[in-house]
């Protein structure tokens, strides 16, 4: 009996495919080629300029996650990454499948069977979907993707916070947690390099990126496009052995699996097959693995990893506060008067004041080169908190500091454009003089060397984005023991300040894990 239906499952894997069938595999080959191979030069670009002999966690990143995008690339058009209108692309490149299939057909009329190509395709999707959930993996199995919170996060109001925020804070306090996921992807894309496993690794990637895209969509993350394309891809490499688990758990039927492969019997075919299978497994994974370790140790792509004037870290009350000579007490409900002002362990000084701010929605990742372009501190955070990135002059005890808010750009960008009362600096101001210039420590290199990176050096070297336009102010610190501090200079209105804070030692109902990224002793 067993041979018999062994037999039978041997000859149903040689049998002629109804019209049907071929015409569903034409449209899924085409659909599932335009999602795994990039079809854009940008992508090209990058991969042709990175430096092999000086790399970066985030070339190898970069390379690994693509996602296809047509809609808004070639036709202009404005699509909200929130929500389900998100997955135009893909109906897009379904409806090119469709049409491309049914010329296909009239082509191809008298093929039998795609076997031996629906292998090679389903190959390509494995390596796609099991390369770039691993990159994706070590962002949470070194605890980057959800950085624990700074002071600042700590210190806000709960309903001032974005349900997306929320949600990724919930996570970042738990970075075991964290990594657990990062395990999971990581295991799921292993399994995915083997034939024999990827009914399991498929099942798997479907299962944790299945809940990361409800939970963007829940909690409006804008990450459920990328996260579904992995999904995606499961599904399909999952589709394969349903034939099999129907008969086997439905129809409790005694079933053999027969998978079609093709006879690499030739040395090229052998020795190639080796060859790429190496490259991936041995050479790739380990190399990603280091690199995102320097990355999490020395330069956590979300958080600033300059570390920031040590005396003045912490949680300060603001005690006095005088703006053009003219003192303001304490009020909570002053627009001007700042409340309480928080320098963190990296560069980054924020004040919260009782005044709206323009809300960033981004997930907080940024640039991954420059501090100031790492918001995580500030996206998804309303309350009247500005967050600022400083450059110190610990010579002359002088903060220059540039507003971390890529929204605030937009609104300087109107205020500039319309001559607004009061005055703002003009692009071509020396804003920090050559004093100073000597005495502030350079960015791309004040980090650990096994962190430094062409690619790193490079980008420090670039004007960033109407950076001339970010909100900027100059205050000059003075203090004894970090316990009182007093600040003098101008806001970005050219308004003088005096500020009198004083520290505060605020214990907190979380506790920070000693699996924390960056190193800032």
């Amino acid at each position: 009996m067993a041979q018999n239906e062994y037999a039978q499952a041997q000859t149903a894997q040689s049998r002629a495919w109804s019209a049907g069938e071929k015409y569903l595999f034409r449209t899924a080959f085409i659909f599932f080629i335009i999602c795994c191979i990039p079809l854009n030069i940008e992508w090209y670009k990058t991969a042709l300029g990175i430096n092999i002999f000086d790399l970066h966690y985030r070339d190898l990143y970069d390379i690994a996650r693509f996602n296809p995008s047509f809609v808004r690339k070639w036709f202009d058009i404005k699509v909200d990454r929130w929500g389900f209108q998100a997955f135009i692309d893909w109906l897009f490149i379904l409806g090119f499948a469709l049409v491309a299939a049914t010329f296909w057909s009239v082509l191809d009329r008298g093929r039998k069977e795609y076997n031996q190509l629906y292998y090679w395709l389903r190959v390509i999707v494995r390596y796609r979907a099991a390369v770039g959930i691993i990159a994706f993996g070590f962002t949470k199995f070194f605890p980057t993707q959800m950085p624990y919170p700074s002071e600042s996060l700590l210190n806000n109001n709960f309903g001032d916070l974005t349900g997306h925020k929320i949600f990724w804070l919930s996570i970042s306090i738990v970075p075991w947690f964290q990594v657990f996921t990062g395990v999971a992807e990581i295991l799921a894309g292993t399994l995915l390099f083997f034939r024999r496993t990827t009914f399991i690794g498929a099942a798997l990637l479907v299962g944790t990126l299945g809940t990361i895209m409800v939970v963007n969509l829940a909690y409006d993350g804008g990450v459920h496009v990328y996260a579904g394309y992995f999904v995606l891809l499961g599904t399909f490499l999952m589709v394969y052995d349903f034939r099999n688990l129907y008969r086997l758990f439905i129809q409790e039927k005694f079933t053999v699996p027969v998978h079609y492969y093709p006879a690499l019997d030739k040395p090229w075919q052998k020795y190639g097959r080796l060859v790429l299978k190496t490259a991936v497994i041995v050479i790739f994974l380990p190399v990603l693995f280091y690199y995102q370790g320097i990355n999490f140790l020395y330069d956590p792509y979300k958080q600033p990893a300059v570390s920031g004037i040590r005396e003045l870290r912490g949680f300060y009350n603001v005690t006095e506060f005088k703006i053009n000579g003219r003192e303001l007490p304490y009020s909570p409900l002053d627009t001007v008067r700042w409340q309480e002002v928080i320098f963190e362990k990296w560069t980054s000084m924020s004040y919260k004041v009782n005044k709206p701010v323009s809300l960033d929605l981004s997930n907080g990742g940024g640039d991954p080169m420059r501090d100031i372009d790492r918001t995580f501190e500030v996206s998804g955070v309303a309350g009247g908190r500005r967050v600022f990135h400083y450059q110190a002059d610990t010579v002359h005890h002088i903060l220059y500091l540039r507003d971390k808010n890529t929204a605030s750009i937009r609104g300087a960008k109107a205020a500039f454009e319309e001559g607004a009362g009061k005055q703002k600096q003009k692009p071509e101001d020396n804003w920090i003089p050559e004093t100073s210039l000597r005495y502030i420590k350079d960015e791309a290199t004040a980090i650990h060397p096994l962190a430094i990176s062409d690619r790193r050096i490079k980008e420090y070297k670039r004007l960033g984005e109407e950076d001339y336009l970010r909100p900027k102010m100059k205050l000059q610190y003075s203090t004894q023991d970090g316990n009182r501090v007093i600040l003098t200079g101008y806001n970005e209105y050219n308004e003088t300040l005096y500020i009198v804070l004083d520290k505060v030692d605020r214990k907190y109902a979380v506790s920070e894990s000693s699996l924390s990224a960056g190193r800032y002793d």
